[in-house]
């Protein structure tokens, strides 16, 4: 479409020109103004453009607009209606119209502006605990950014035109997003920068039907008309922020190297079509982009984003933001410090607190505790427990447009993890995980990551964190029957107690964890069920290795692990009923070590000693075995 030049000559004479025809035009007769000439696109005289399509959609600078009242007001009220809808959240189990102030849950995350090497990505899925969080604190201190900063120069003086906000299934870029629209509307956030922020969701996009302009998708997804959406984009395009969020959500239909090139704002295609093609610079090219999107997109969107580009991954919570996103949730200090206490001593979890999601499942719990005078100290729900709800959550929220059943989808998770396991693997090639995985791509619990093979990139996946891939391993094997399962070893083989959990310790205490009644009554709703062989297998072999396990003091609390995970009163019993000794020489014991000893010393009938020589057992920690004290003759 070419556009057409208004040629003024005088106050009441105009021509009317094509662009692109060799044109003359006369002044009239006694006027003192040279006529413009318009020969091969170069005009000479005095001219002036007004352009019939809404401004700033071709590739030249664009003109200077002075910004009229009616613009600012209808900003202004944009605005407004952003500060009222973006104020509060929804959360993952929500009452009708129960929301919470976004002030009260969100907390910055950790964001690093640069690619990390395969090694650190090992260090970071394998570390765990304290060393974990020491990974992180080193990141943090290197690299970190705030929101502020995403579009500022780099050390070249270079500013990006688009930056990608990469991260995992849970990790806050949506949440991420709804805090920099409340930040922009509320004055607090690119102020200065940007005149106007929109936010589309791919999830959205993906339900638009029929062809559509960007002014009818804008329509579609704020508070904005059709005529306002119109005006407000002819207005400095250079000062607008378009937030594109879950790019790994949307669903193209054609392949993005096949699809037609629209310029115009009110051209019409495919949802997904004007999408990229405003993705791609087509469409308002001086405008700035801010796109979220798992690892497993990334690649797919680097190649088709315009640029400058930046890079940039939320990691999740670093220590200190665990520990403010507690605070946040609490409020009150006293509850604040017995819960944060309580994650803090539990290594698994701790690790696991860096993911925004389990933060407010396990702050969630705790809650729950407490509602019911329950002593929180007595314990948080089961480790395993946590996990499986984090693992829903996700399935609801993240797989129901997933071509796998449910099972199906976890089995084959299962079998990949396995594999990485028995390889002693965290960084999985593509080639494994394509023959496993039918779509590793849309699977919120793996992370693709590029790793350079020198001159070359290779595509590996791994999951979450190596706890995640223990995890799964073990529902691979609870929900195997008993001749397919491999990691228990049968009365056909040996039973070394020792040698056999040295390297699936964690594989092991999950696979008692998911034989909880609970936890197997959420599986079944996902359509899980644990083979009745393999929950009896597992509770023979444990019983059997507990007759042996006083030859191996350094794995018994391993074994009162098992039990807790398990959390079955009358089968703890049944295992500790010949129990006389608990012996724990010379073992570093936790705040959950504790919590496992006196669960399972209260399961015991017949105790007389508890064996804690060699421990460094705080006073506190030391303070809740207390209430079995009694049960023991030799402490």
């Amino acid at each position: 479409m070419r556009d057409t030049l208004f040629l003024f000559v005088s106050n009441e004479d105009i021509v009317r020109s094509d662009a692109g025809l060799n044109v003359s035009a006369a002044a009239q007769s006694g006027s003192q103004i040279t006529a413009p000439v318009l020969t091969n696109n170069t005009i000479t005289g005095n001219v002036q453009f007004i352009h019939n399509t809404p401004s700033s959609t071709s590739n030249g600078p664009p003109s200077e607009t002075t910004q009229t009242s009616s613009t600012r007001s209808v900003i202004l009220k944009y605005k407004e209606r952003i500060c009222i809808e973006y104020q509060c959240v929804t959360e993952y189990n929500p009452l009708p119209c129960e929301q919470v102030p976004l002030s009260e849950r969100y907390t910055q995350p950790l964001i690093l502006q640069r690619h990390r090497d395969q090694k650190e990505r090992e260090e970071e899925i394998s570390s765990s605990g304290e060393s974990f969080q020491k990974v992180l604190s080193a990141r943090s201190s290197d690299d970190s950014v705030h929101l502020n900063s995403l579009f500022d120069p780099d050390g070249h003086g270079i500013r990006p035109s688009a930056v990608i906000l990469q991260g995992n299934s849970g990790n806050g870029k949506s949440f991420t997003v709804q805090k920099i629209m409340m930040d922009w509307a509320s004055g607090d956030l690119y102020k200065e920068r940007f005149d106007v922020v929109f936010h589309l969701k791919c999830k959205e996009i993906n339900r638009i039907c029929g062809i559509k302009s960007l002014v009818e998708i804008l329509s579609c997804s704020c508070s904005l008309t059709s005529d306002q959406i119109s005006q407000v984009l002819q207005h400095s395009p250079e000062k607008m922020l378009f937030i594109i969020d879950g790019f790994d959500e949307l669903r193209l239909t054609q392949d993005i190297n096949d699809m037609s090139p629209h310029t115009d704002l009110l051209q019409k295609a495919p949802a997904e079509v004007i999408l990229c093609d405003l993705l791609r610079g087509r469409i308002l090219p001086e405008s700035f982009l801010l796109v979220t999107s798992r690892s497993t997109a990334t690649d797919t969107l680097s190649k088709l984003l315009k640029g400058p580009q930046r890079f940039s991954e939320i990691m999740g919570f670093s220590e200190k933001g665990v520990e403010e996103y507690f605070q946040k949730f609490f409020k009150n200090e006293e509850l604040f410090g017995k819960a944060y206490t309580l994650v803090k001593e539990n290594e698994t979890l701790t690790t696991a607190c860096s993911i925004p999601v389990v933060c407010w499942i396990i702050c969630t719990a705790i809650k729950e505790r407490l509602k019911t005078d329950a002593d929180v100290t007595s314990g948080l729900e089961t480790t395993t427990s946590i996990y499986v709800d984090f693992v829903c959550t996700l399935l609801k929220h993240h797989c129901q447009d997933s071509s796998q059943s449910i099972p199906t989808l976890l089995r084959s998770l299962g079998q990949l993890a396995e594999r990485g396991m028995l390889e002693q693997q965290v960084l999985l090639d593509e080639k494994s995980v394509k023959e496993t995985v039918s779509d590793p791509a849309g699977n919120p619990f793996l992370c693709k990551i590029l790793c350079k093979r020198g001159i070359d990139l290779e595509t590996m996946f791994s999951f979450m964190h190596l706890s995640f891939q223990e995890f799964f391993t073990a529902l691979y094997y609870v929900l195997l029957d008993e001749e397919e399962s491999q990691l228990f070893p049968t009365d056909k083989e040996s039973n070394d107690f020792y040698n056999c959990c040295s390297r699936f310790s964690a594989v092991v205490q999950f696979a008692f964890g998911l034989l909880n009644k609970d936890v197997r009554r959420t599986l079944e709703k996902h359509g899980l069920f644990v083979h009745s062989e393999t929950q009896t297998h597992l509770k023979e072999w444990i019983l059997k290795m507990g007759q042996n396990i006083h030859t191996y003091s350094c794995k018994q609390l391993f074994y009162f692990h098992c039990l807790y995970e398990l959390h079955e009163e009358d089968f703890v019993k049944k295992a500790m009923e010949t129990w006389k000794i608990i012996d724990a020489c010379g073992e570093v014991i936790s705040r959950t070590d504790c919590w496992v000893l006196l669960y399972c010393s209260q399961c015991c009938q017949c105790i007389e000693e508890l064996n804690l020589f060699g421990c460094r057992l705080s006073p506190e920690n030391f303070r809740m075995i207390l209430p079995v004290h009694h049960k023991f003759k030799k402490i």
